[in-house]
């Protein structure tokens, strides 16, 4: 059996680009529009990756 992991381990974990737009959102209270507009990419690929970072991390706390 693995010991459990912090959300700082699961967040390193992720792909670079996941791990960074998750910590804007999050940890740094950033918007998705803000987001998008730093990294000039559509909003609706920031909710995305918001979302399916969001879901990864709350299966892996068996949620």
């Amino acid at each position: 059996m693995s010991s459990p992991q912090t959300i700082a381990e699961m967040l390193a974990a992720l792909p670079e680009e996941e791990r960074f737009i998750l910590t804007l959102h999050y940890l740094k209270g950033k918007s998705a529009l803000e987001i998008a507009t730093l990294l000039s990419v559509p909003e609706r690929s920031v909710v995305a990756v918001i979302d399916s970072g969001k879901r990864r991390i709350a299966e892996q706390l068996g949620l």
